[in-house]
């Protein structure tokens, strides 16, 4: 089983820059990297709701659960 984000669907989606978005929402861009590359351990909910609402979608969007099995 494995978590998956799909930071950087959603920014091409919206047309935005990482460094974009990491000025909107006040996150360092090497931070959203790491969460952008899937190296990221935790994500605080705080981040998770800035990020959500600078890209206009919901967190199901961003994260999804893949079957590592198959």
């Amino acid at each position: 089983m494995a978590i998956e984000i799909r930071l950087d669907h959603m920014l091409l989606e919206r047309k935005m820059t990482l460094t974009e978005l990491a000025e909107r929402v006040g996150i360092t861009v090497p931070n959203l990297s790491i969460l952008k590359t899937g190296k990221a351990r935790a994500l605080r909910l705080s981040t998770l709701d800035a990020v959500c609402r600078e890209l206009q979608c919901q967190p199901g969007d961003l994260i999804i659960w893949v079957d590592s099995a198959t």
